[in-house]
């Protein structure tokens, strides 16, 4: 068993969040496609300003983007302002309406089918010498009529957090980490106490997701175009975790009174948690006494699955600067510049070959980047987030409920929202 070092675990901060619950863009910018879905929008010559707008997680994130912007701007002789927004959603919707949006901005992958389709984002893709280097993954998720429409800015897993005092107190070892279904659900009942419910985690889709994907399920197919929700994968992986919890040795978190997994694993109302590795800046800021260590997630029926989320960088497409703006993006996404993101306030690189670079900052966290080779896109269909939304109400009484009639619901109401989008 290992601490996480002090700190590994000040600079792991909550980077999903900058992205994370924004709302779906209906406001409209200036086309980045022409009728082909070939690009149509026309670079600027350089030498004008740019602005930059991010949502950021504290004065670490700030202060290392400012940084870096600042180094690129010296170099290319380009000035460029890094802006925070208070509200990263309504300031982007009022500079994509008024034609003036910022030039380089955030984009979660819950926006990003949006953003793409109305119109709002150059597609740059196709001008970067090194994509090839991007997590296979995080290409997909923010590719759009086939391209690869905005370079993916870093990202996150999922994991399994364990409390290395429960652990010990309940007599298990090293050998003792699950690694399947019946290893995880054996575990969890050792680790319950009259205090302390074995996982407790958050009863959502963002985390419930992950055993779907470890049973092979997915909510659409490769291609976006057809709902896959009442598969019998997911049928079964939702089945798995009522199970868990009709068993006591697992709950949710709001069913311990906490607001969410990184809460019940902090109080010690459960001693271990599915989160991602944004957990780390919290359990540093909150729990600071608590030990604990970070392993894969254990393998269902088809093997390991996660859940991973990331955001990318944008270009608007009424940006008067795009060939400056995809230059920087070429700077802030490149390897070295990416591990100092990570030392300055934590992220997971998305390129490949800052893997090593950032275990090497990170060894007790090795766990949350070697997922990428497993983990699953969220969904990011355009209309899909009141899906999810409804989703999520429905698994707030899985205990009970009916998983297959749950994930029919689903396929129903997610199958419609994409036959809309296909029209």
């Amino acid at each position: 068993m290992h601490t996480i070092p002090t700190r590994g675990k000040r600079l792991l901060a909550s980077v999903a969040a900058t992205g994370a619950g924004l709302l779906v863009l209906t406001a409209c910018g200036g086309s980045g496609f022409d009728d082909e879905g070939g690009d149509a929008a026309t670079s600027g010559g350089g030498g004008g300003s740019l602005s930059i707008l991010i949502g950021s997680s504290g004065d670490a994130e700030t202060d290392a983007v400012e940084a870096a912007v600042a180094a690129w701007s010296e170099e290319s002789g380009v000035d460029a302002t890094v802006q925070v927004a208070s509200d990263l959603t309504q300031e982007l919707s009022q500079g994509f309406a008024s034609g003036e949006p910022a030039d380089v901005f955030y984009v979660s992958a819950d926006q990003f089918q949006s953003y793409a389709a109305n119109g709002s984002l150059h597609p740059y893709g196709s001008e970067l010498d090194d994509a090839d280097d991007f997590y296979p993954s995080l290409v997909e998720q923010f590719t759009y009529e086939d391209e690869l429409v905005c370079a993916p800015k870093d990202f996150s897993t999922l994991g399994l957090v364990i409390n290395t005092a429960a652990w010990e107190a309940a007599g298990l070892a090293d050998d003792d980490v699950p690694t399947t279904w019946d290893e995880l659900t054996e575990v969890a009942g050792t680790l319950t106490t009259d205090d302390q419910v074995g996982l407790g985690f958050s009863g959502e889709y963002a985390r419930v997701g992950a055993f779907l994907a470890q049973a092979g399920g997915t909510l659409v197919d490769a291609d976006g175009t057809e709902a896959t929700a009442d598969s019998p994968e997911n049928v079964e992986g939702l089945t798995y975790v009522q199970e868990l919890l009709a068993s006591g040795s697992a709950a949710y978190a709001t069913e311990l009174g906490t607001g969410w997994g990184g809460e019940a694993f902090g109080t010690g109302a459960a001693a271990m948690t599915i989160e991602g590795n944004w957990i780390t800046g919290a359990m540093e800021n909150d729990y600071p006494d608590v030990e604990y260590r970070v392993v894969e997630l254990p393998a269902g029926p088809a093997g390991q699955g996660t859940l991973q989320f990331t955001n990318c960088w944008g270009v608007a497409a009424d940006s008067a600067n795009q060939s400056d703006a995809v230059d920087l993006v070429r700077h802030l996404t490149s390897t070295d510049q990416q591990l100092a993101f990570a030392e300055a306030f934590g992220v997971m690189p998305s390129v490949q070959s800052a893997a090593d670079g950032w275990k090497e900052l990170f060894p007790e966290m090795t766990a949350f980047i070697d997922s990428a080779d497993f983990a699953q896109n969220v969904v990011n269909a355009r209309g899909a987030a009141d899906v999810i939304t409804d989703f999520n109400a429905q698994l707030e009484g899985l205990e009970n409920g009916d998983p297959a009639a749950i994930l029919g619901s689903v396929q129903t109401n997610l199958q419609a929202v994409l036959d809309e989008n296909a029209s």
